[in-house]
């Protein structure tokens, strides 16, 4: 938050007496009341010209001094020698300028404590507690406390501390929808104390107060408010404080903040839940399913909880021998999966075996949104490998849901069918497909989480084809929807997107960073090393990564390139025909160019050409970049490298 001029970083503060500051926090000497009167005026211009005539009449409104402009040059060059020490004598001054027939402050929008407030304060679409609290930190004392008579400032001091006082109301206002009434009520009772014309913080102080179980301190409030407003000031109250205490008598509910209210209502609920429903009720299994499937999309703990919970519960229902309560348990986690790896492949195991013993208990030829889950199921959690078996049945579940016209049991079946459409390279065109119906389907439908889906998925597809235009457009898509319902797992993939964006290693492990608590380890697992080797690779410089570094599924394709940058030529030719054919899911592409590359760099001839083979169905697409993550370039280019090697 600052300028950069002649090497030196300079910020100013308006916020209490005028001040300036390197930026490393240095004070910086502004000599004497003139001086600084000049700075502040400039300030106040905004970047704009102060005609010298205009500086004179500012600062010395009723008799100017026989040399006014030469004393206004004198407090200028002064101001310069401080704020720009470095510049070479006779060159042009780059901060403080003369333009015409005055001066102007060339300041940048940050580097102003009140221009920052104000953009804190009047920027955000959606206020932030901790950037509003920031923005009135800001404050050392009143605006312009060095000229509290000065007509010039007046205008500007009077506009900041109103601002401010806004400021104060609005982190009162969201501190209250956070569930910190205690908190506010502190801090409204100076505030209010200190500004009583103020009815709108009354009445945020009377909420506060009722918020935090005092009601008879809240109602002594309103009333206090509408009596000093009218008997003292003079002004009647608006109808905001009437309904106010309205409200608070008849203990309306909406006074309480969402975060409180839905606590009230979550424990009243499942109080009344356990009072009326049996407790070997088989209704409990599917109601838990149900809380399972919003624990999943809030990631982290939650989502390593919901699925152990979700192998339990399908156990349950299995013991219970009702064949149609356990499809239906099994068929109601319907949590939207973008990643083709599991991240528990034991727990993905029984859910599918599970799945097919369901299957088969149900009639035959019944055809049903059950049938159609069930499959779904089979098709998500049978992923990241070749198995027809589970190809058919995400294929068959999409069938039976288009039949059915039911967009719940759609999206959900599609979300199976994209799992399934990694059986070979070059498919990225086929996924964008499945991303574009997910979409118009969830929108039309209010499916929000498939919706956010849809557009993660296109996402990844429209990298692959090298259309980052329509990429950014979905990452931007996805997360505001992510914004707007509270999906914290959304911003994992869109992070990591910009990261594959701006392809630097900076990015990548800010990126990597999200990934410590998501619960997802079937994404995390080596994925940084991984994303690190493909820039590395990708840009011909020499591998400088840790060997020791936990490489997950992909080190046996990262090995080859390892002890090549080694000089362990043997080594890096034992390892590359070591190198198993890559899983069917998001990395293939990547893994395979990873292979084709060290097939040509070891001369593996009979690598180098499986490489070649399964890549020329992508040719069109950037080797890797279907994840999302990051990429390894054109396919293209590698393939005629491949061609070459092998000719």
């Amino acid at each position: 938050m600052s300028v950069r001029l002649t090497g030196m970083p300079v910020e100013f503060g308006v916020l209490g007496p005028v001040s300036a500051w390197t930026g490393e926090g240095a004070r910086i000497n502004l000599r004497g009341p003139r001086h600084r009167a000049v700075l502040a005026r400039l300030i106040v211009a905004r970047r704009r010209l102060v005609p010298l005539d205009v500086l004179i009449d500012d600062l010395w409104p009723e008799a100017p001094p026989p040399d006014a402009a030469g004393a206004i040059r004198t407090f200028v060059a002064a101001l310069r020698r401080e704020l720009e020490p470095g510049r070479a004598p006779r060159t042009p001054a780059k901060l403080l300028v003369t333009e015409g027939p005055g001066y102007a402050l060339h300041a940048e929008p940050d580097s102003v404590d009140a221009w920052r407030f104000e953009t804190a304060v009047t920027a955000a679409a959606r206020p932030n507690a901790e950037k509003l609290q920031e923005a009135l930190n800001l404050w050392r004392g009143p605006a312009y406390a060095d000229f509290p008579d000065d007509l010039w400032a007046h205008g500007e001091r009077s506009r900041l501390s109103e601002l401010r006082l806004q400021a104060v109301e609005q982190l009162a206002t969201v501190r209250l929808e956070l569930g910190l009434a205690d908190m506010v009520a502190a801090d409204l009772d100076a505030h209010t104390a200190e500004h009583p014309w103020r009815e709108n913080a009354w009445r945020l102080l009377a909420l506060a107060l009722y918020q935090s179980g005092r009601q008879a301190d809240a109602l002594a409030v309103v009333r206090q408010a509408k009596s000093m407003l009218a008997g003292q000031l003079g002004l009647d109250p608006g109808p905001a404080l009437a309904r106010l205490e309205a409200s608070i008598l008849r203990h309306d509910p909406q006074l309480l903040p969402a975060q409180v209210l839905a606590a009230k209502v979550w424990a009243n609920a499942t109080a009344a839940y356990d009072r009326a429903v049996a407790a070997d009720a088989r209704t409990r299994l599917e109601s838990t399913v149900s809380i399972l499937r919003g624990l999943a999309v809030t990631g982290g703990s939650g989502l390593r909880s919901a699925r152990e919970h979700r192998v339990a519960a399908v156990t349950a229902a299995e013991q219970l021998g009702d064949p149609h309560l356990t499809a239906r348990v099994i068929g109601a986690y319907d949590v939207p999966a973008i990643w083709s790896r599991v991240d528990d492949p034991e727990q993905a195991a029984h859910i599918v075996a599970a799945a097919r013993r369901a299957l088969r208990s149900l009639p035959a030829g019944e055809n049903n949104a059950t049938r159609a889950r069930l499959l779904a199921t089979i098709g998500l959690e049978t992923r990241g490998v070749l198995d027809p078996s589970a190809a058919a049945a995400a294929a068959e579940s999409v069938a039976i849901a288009r039949n059915l016209n039911d967009p719940n049991v759609v999206v959900f079946a599609l979300n199976a069918l994209f799992m399934q459409s990694f059986g070979h390279c070059g498919l990225a065109a086929e996924r964008d497909a499945i991303g574009s119906e997910l979409i118009e389907v969830s929108a039309r439908h209010g499916l929000t989480t498939y919706e956010v889906l849809g557009h993660l998925i296109r996402l990844q597809s429209r990298s692959a084809l090298a259309d980052f235009t329509a990429a950014d457009r979905h990452a931007e898509a996805a997360d505001a929807l992510a914004q707007q319902h509270d999906l914290a797992l959304v911003g994992v993939f869109t992070a990591w997107y910009r990261a594959l964006r701006q392809g630097v290693p900076g990015a990548y492990l800010k990126a990597a960073a999200l990934l410590d608590n998501a619960g997802m380890p079937g994404l995390s697992d080596g994925l940084l090393p991984m994303a690190l080797l493909c820039l590395q690779v990708r840009h011909g410089q020499t591998v400088h990564l840790d060997e020791s570094a936990n490489w997950g599924p992909y080190e046996p394709w990262a090995r080859p390139h390892l002890l090549l940058a080694q000089g362990l030529h043997a080594e890096a030719r034992e390892a590359a025909e070591a190198i198993p054919p890559p899983p069917a899911n998001h990395t293939q592409e990547a893994l395979w160019a990873l292979a084709g590359l060290a097939a040509l760099r070891t001369g593996d001839r009979d690598l180098a050409a499986r490489a070649y083979e399964a890549l020329l169905p992508a040719g069109g697409e950037l080797a890797g970049a279907g994840t999302g993550l990051f990429t390894l370039g054109p396919v293209r280019d590698l393939l005629a490298e491949l061609a070459a090697g092998v000719a």
